[in-house]
C-alpha cells in the first residue's frame, strides 16, 4: 500500500489536472456564448442542460450519481454565468437597476407626503420621522391602504413595520408584499418600549381591559400573565389603542402603547418599560412605487419563488455562497391558492453598483421560477 504522501500527491495531481480542464471548459463556454450573441440565441438551454446532466449520471457508479449531477449543474452554471456577462441581457432587471442608479438624486427627500398605519403617536409615525425629516404623515387603517396609497400615486412614500427583534416577521405585510407593486428605498430599526397607558385617576389594581396590537401583546407576555383578571384585546394598533382608552370614559381599562402616546392622548404612565425584553427593536420599511436607489445603498431585499423539485432552493443559495454575497434574513410565506408551495423572502448584504450584486441579478432569475427585486436601500440608524 502506498503511504499517505504519495497519495496525496496522486490526489493534488488529479486536482491539478481537474482545474486546467475546467479552465479549457470555461473558455470554450466563453466561445459558445459568442456564437449565441451572434446569432441572438439565450444563454440557458434547460433541455440540453437536463440531458447533459442525465449523461453524465449515467456514466458514473450508483453511490456517485448525485455527486456527479452536483458537480455537473455547479459547471454548467458557471458557464451560464460566464456567457451571461458576455451575451449581456438586454431589458432585464440588472438594466433598471442600472438606470436607477444613474437617475435617483444624490440627495434623500427631507419631506413628502408619507403613508402610516394607524393614527397620531404610533410607531410607524416616530419611523417616519426618523426616515424624513418633515414628513407629510397620511394615515390608514390597516397595511394595506398605505401600500395601495404608495401603488396609486395618493403618497409618495409608505413606511411599514417588517419585522420585530422579539415577536418576529409582521406576517400581514409580507403577504401583501406579494399582491402590491412597490420598492423598497430605506429601511430604519426603532427601540420599542411599551408602556401600560390609562385615564388619570386610574390604578394599575383596578385595571379590568387592556387594548393593544397584537405584536405589542406578544412582546409584553410576561407582564400579562402577571396580571389577575385581566381581559386583554387586539386592536389595529399601539396608539389606536391608547386612543381608545382616552376616548373611553371608564378608569378600569388600559392601553399597551408608547411614552409619546401618554403625552399625546393623556394619559398616566402606570407601568414603564413592561416588554419582555430590553432590546425590542422593530425594523421599518420605506417604500415607493418607482425604483430609487440612492447613494450608499449597500442591502437589498428579493422575492423568490423556486421550482418544485429537489435541490431547487440548493441552487439558488449557492449562487450566494459563490458570490461571497450574506443573506442577513430569510423569510418564507405560503403563496395563497397554491398548495405547499412558498414565496422566500431575502435580505442580503451587497453594494448596489458592485460587479457580484449586478452578476447576481443577471443569472439569479434562470434558477428561479419567479424572482422579485424588491430594491436596494441603506438602513437609517
Amino acid at each position: 500500500m502506498e503511504d499517505m504522501t504519495e497519495l496525496r500527491r496522486r490526489i493534488d495531481d488529479i486536482d491539478d489536472r481537474i482545474f486546467e480542464l475546467f479552465v479549457e471548459r470555461t473558455d470554450t463556454a466563453e466561445e459558445i456564448g459568442r456564437y449565441k450573441k451572434a446569432n441572438g440565441l439565450r444563454v440557458y438551454d434547460r433541455t440540453r442542460e437536463r440531458a447533459k446532466v442525465a449523461d453524465v449520471t449515467s456514466k458514473v457508479p450508483d453511490d456517485l450519481k448525485t455527486y456527479s449531477q452536483v458537480l455537473m449543474e455547479l459547471l454548467m452554471e458557471a458557464s451560464r454565468m460566464r456567457q451571461t456577462s458576455l451575451v449581456g441581457t438586454p431589458g432585464t432587471e440588472l438594466e433598471r437597476i442600472r438606470k436607477a442608479i444613474a437617475t435617483t438624486p444624490d440627495r434623500f427627500p427631507q419631506d413628502s407626503f408619507v403613508a402610516c398605519q394607524g393614527v397620531e403617536g404610533a410607531y410607524s409615525q416616530i419611523a417616519t420621522e426618523r426616515i424624513f425629516k418633515h414628513p407629510t404623515i397620511s394615515y390608514f387603517d390597516a397595511f394595506e391602504g398605505v401600500f395601495r396609497a404608495v401603488e396609486q400615486g395618493f403618497c409618495e412614500f409608505g413606511v411599514l413595520p417588517v419585522e420585530n427583534s422579539t415577536a418576529g416577521s409582521v406576517n400581514k405585510v409580507y403577504d401583501l408584499m406579494m399582491e402590491h407593486d412597490f420598492h423598497v428605498i430605506r429601511t430604519t430599526r426603532l427601540k420599542i418600549d411599551h408602556n401600560l397607558l390609562a385615564r388619570h385617576g386610574a390604578s394599575i389594581e383596578g385595571i379590568r381591559d387592556i387594548y393593544s396590537h397584537e405584536q405589542a401583546i406578544s412582546q409584553c407576555a410576561g407582564f400579562l400573565d402577571s396580571l389577575d383578571g385581566v381581559r386583554v384585546h387586539v386592536c389595529e394598533n399601539t396608539a389606536v389603542a391608547a386612543q381608545r382608552v382616552a376616548d373611553s370614559d371608564r378608569d378600569d381599562v388600559a392601553a399597551l402603547s408608547s411614552r409619546a402616546c401618554a403625552d399625546l392622548y393623556d394619559l398616566d404612565v402606570l407601568a414603564h418599560n413592561v416588554q419582555d425584553r430590553d432590546d425590542n427593536y422593530t425594523r421599518f420599511a420605506c417604500i415607493s412605487r418607482d425604483l430609487r436607489i440612492y447613494p450608499g445603498s449597500d442591502r437589498a431585499s428579493l422575492m423568490i419563488v423556486v421550482d418544485h423539485r429537489p435541490g431547487a432552493l440548493y441552487k439558488v443559495l449557492a449562487k450566494f455562497y459563490a458570490l461571497d454575497i450574506n443573506i442577513s434574513k430569510l423569510e418564507s410565506r405560503p403563496i395563497p391558492g397554491r398548495d405547499f408551495e412558498f414565496m422566500f423572502y431575502f435580505d442580503i448584504d451587497s453594494p448596489a453598483a458592485s460587479p457580484e450584486f449586478e452578476t447576481l441579478m443577471s443569472t439569479l432569475p434562470g434558477l428561479c421560477e419567479e424572482c422579485r427585486y424588491l430594491g436596494s436601500y441603506t438602513e437609517v440608524v
